[in-house]
């Protein structure tokens, strides 16, 4: 869900139905936006609204951006693409796979011919389910384009009820390494902090204030510590847009590279020849459940199997910057 707190002025007694144009970048028509806003679940401080709605200060504005998107592109037929994906299993209800960095994991206004749905249907073909939309088959979770490693993907809608279930009732397992800037106190700890959607930039989260925005929970713990910077491992309990990324640079240790969220302002003079492409965060443990078996599967990839800019600056902190 995407979750939106009105405190700019400029939007205080807008229509809902034209802020929502306005967030699109007012790429679809003013009509077909009132439209969905009438005939599905848009909610107004928990309570669905009509189009007509008039926003006031501090308003907070949910809707399924899913069901948006499928709703103003009811013509929208995602394309095959061949590519070479980095299977770690694959049987008749799943797969894992290895997400690269530079890869969007479902098609947005951004790009729509070259992301791992596009993969996976040229993989799959007609193999994988629809419940989270025409726009995103086969998809029970996302990582960031520039965030790598592993996914499970649904290749029918059995699966993804059940891979869905357990990670909404936190079953699955998903842990994370991050290279997070800055020399932490606390070795280890909890960040239990709301996040919400900034309105002017649709692609951006920040914390929410007063506990108002949607729960995200975030478990850390650093395993090697160097001069302004640590090799964090971290495991979700919530599954929110950019959840680590929020969370790490709420506590001034933004991950290494994440230019969204400040990573530039903590950087030591000597890190600044290391050029990667964004965040270095790697998703690098998953368990779960097998939905049909009941087994209980379990992943973990290897440094190896890491982006080449994680493995990169791993390995001059680890030669020149050690503790």
């Amino acid at each position: 869900m995407t979750l939106i707190k009105i405190d700019n002025e400029e939007d205080f007694k807008k229509r809902l139905d034209i802020f929502m144009t306005q967030y699109l970048d007012n790429v679809y028509p003013r009509a077909k936006v009132s439209s969905y806003i009438d005939e599905n679940d848009v909610f107004v401080n928990n309570k669905k609204q009509k189009s007509s709605y008039k926003l006031r200060l501090f308003d907070l504005v949910e809707f399924d951006e899913n069901k948006l998107f499928d709703f103003l592109n009811p013509d929208l037929t995602l394309k095959s693409w061949e590519f070479e994906l980095d299977i770690k299993f694959e049987d008749e209800d799943l797969i894992v796979i290895n997400k690269p960095k530079e890869m969007l994991t479902h098609p947005t206004k951004f790009d729509r011919d070259n992301t791992l749905c596009n993969a996976l249907i040229y993989h799959c073909k007609d193999n994988l389910s629809d419940l989270s939309g025409k726009n995103r088959p086969g998809i029970v979770h996302r990582l960031d384009k520039n965030t790598s490693g592993l996914m499970v993907v649904a290749k029918n809608n059995f699966s993804h009820e059940i891979l869905a279930k357990q990670i909404r009732e936190k079953v699955a397992r998903r842990k994370y390494l991050a290279l997070a800037l800055g020399e932490f106190e606390l070795k280890e700890g909890i960040i239990n902090k709301p996040l919400v959607h900034y309105i002017k930039n649709d692609v951006k989260m920040r914390i929410a204030e007063n506990n108002e925005g949607l729960e995200a929970i975030t478990n850390y713990k650093v395993l090697e510590q160097y001069k302004g910077c640590a090799l964090v491992e971290l495991e979700l309990k919530t599954g929110r847009t950019h959840q680590i990324r929020v969370h790490l640079a709420s506590i001034k240790h933004p991950v290494f590279g994440d230019s969204l969220y400040g990573a530039k302002s903590f950087m030591r003079n000597e890190f600044y020849n290391l050029k990667t492409v964004e965040q270095l965060l790697q998703s690098y443990y998953l368990s779960f459940y097998h939905p049909r078996t009941n087994e209980l599967l379990e992943f973990r990839l290897e440094e190896e199997d890491f982006s080449k800019d994680f493995i990169k600056v791993l390995n001059f902190l680890r030669s020149k910057n050690e503790y």
